[in-house]
C-alpha cells in the first residue's frame, strides 16, 4: 500500500495536492481538518470537545486523533493507501501513527513537505477565510496556528528524515508545476 503524510503549515496547499494525489493514485484520504470539522458540525461529544482546542489555535490531544483515524483507516475496503493530511503533527503522534500501521503490517512511504513562505501562507489563509468564511482564518488565529505549527510540528522533518522517508517539496509556483513535483517523489518510491 502506498500510505503519504503530507505535510506543511497551514494554507500550504495540503488539501488541494492531496485531491490530486488520490485522484492520479486511487488512494484514500484522511483529511484530520475535515474529519474535525465534521464532528463539529454534527455536534458531536468529540466535536464540542475539539472545537475548543481549535477555537484557542491549539492541538487535538494524540490520543483522541489516532482514534479516529485508526477508525477512518481500518473503514477504507481493498485500499490502494492513504494520504494523511494533517495527521501527524508532533513527534508523539508520528510514533503513534507508525506504531498503528505496524498493528496493521504497513507504513508510511513517504513524508512530503511542502514548504511555503510565511508571507505568503498569511496572504493565502486571509483569502481563503474571506472565501469561505472559515472562522479560524482570520489573523490573530493565523497567527496562533503558524507558531504552534513551526515550535509542535517543524520538528517532525528531522523525524521523517531520520526514518528515510522525508521528501522537501518547494509549494510555491504553479499547482501543476507542485503537482509534478509530487508525483516525482512517489513515483521514486513505487
Amino acid at each position: 500500500m502506498l500510505n503519504i503524510v503530507i505535510f506543511g503549515a497551514p494554507g500550504s496547499g495540503k488539501g488541494t495536492q492531496s485531491e490530486r494525489i488520490v485522484e492520479k493514485y486511487g488512494i484514500n484520504h484522511i483529511s484530520t481538518g475535515d474529519v474535525l470539522r465534521a464532528e463539529i458540525k454534527n455536534g458531536t461529544e468529540l466535536g464540542t470537545t475539539a472545537k475548543g482546542y481549535i477555537d484557542q489555535g491549539q492541538l487535538i490531544p494524540d490520543a483522541l486523533m489516532i482514534d479516529i483515524l485508526a477508525s477512518v483507516f481500518d473503514s477504507f475496503q481493498d485500499s490502494k493507501g492513504v494520504i494523511f493530511d494533517g495527521f501527524p503533527r508532533t513527534i508523539a503522534q508520528a510514533e503513534a501513527l507508525k506504531k498503528m500501521l505496524e498493528e496493521r503490517g504497513q507504513d508510511v512511504s513517504v513524508m512530503l513537505d511542502l514548504e511555503v513562505p510565511e508571507e505568503e501562507l498569511m496572504t493565502r489563509l486571509i483569502k481563503r477565510g474571506e472565501a469561505s468564511g472559515r472562522a479560524d482564518d482570520n489573523e490573530e488565529t493565523i497567527k496562533k496556528r503558524l507558531h504552534v505549527y513551526h515550535s509542535q510540528t517543524s520538528p517532525l522533518i528531522d523525524w521523517y528524515k531520520q526514518e528515510g522517508k522525508y521528501q522537501h517539496i518547494n509549494g510555491l509556483g504553479s499547482m501543476d508545476t507542485i503537482f509534478a513535483d509530487i508525483c516525482t517523489a512517489i513515483d521514486a518510491i513505487k
